[in-house]
């Protein structure tokens, strides 16, 4: 196995085991369980007014709680697009967006396999 391989192995085992560094605090990645389909509807559609309005982080705490994987994925979207390649991947992470994570997560291994090189 490459050093490439393995640092992103290692990489994503952390975030696995939820050992993540400060500024970028994993809070859970399940949905609050005494929510009822309604509760999570009526919160999603307030955090999505939010997200159109600007308001990205209250947004972002609102669709962990309820578990609204698109509403994440949106989320990472528009921190990957500002550059918060961190914020992003934490976003994607909690939707379970492999699509979106792993080039983060390559780019990370990258940088990290050339500090090593060095």
């Amino acid at each position: 196995m490459s050093k490439r391989d393995e640092l992103e192995k290692s990489f994503k085992e952390n975030l696995s085991e939820k050992i993540i560094p400060d500024g970028f605090i994993k809070v859970t990645d399940n949905p609050v369980q005494g929510l009822t389909s309604d509760q999570k509807v009526i919160l999603n559609r307030k955090a999505n007014a939010m997200f159109n309005n600007g308001n990205v982080e209250d947004a972002r705490r609102i669709f962990i709680t309820t578990g609204y994987s698109d509403g994440l994925t949106r989320v990472g979207d528009y921190y990957n697009n500002k550059n918060e390649s961190l914020k992003a991947l934490k976003a994607y992470w909690l939707a379970h967006n492999k699509r979106d994570s792993e080039p983060i997560l390559a780019d990370i291994a990258k940088v990290i396999s050339t500090l090593i090189n060095e």
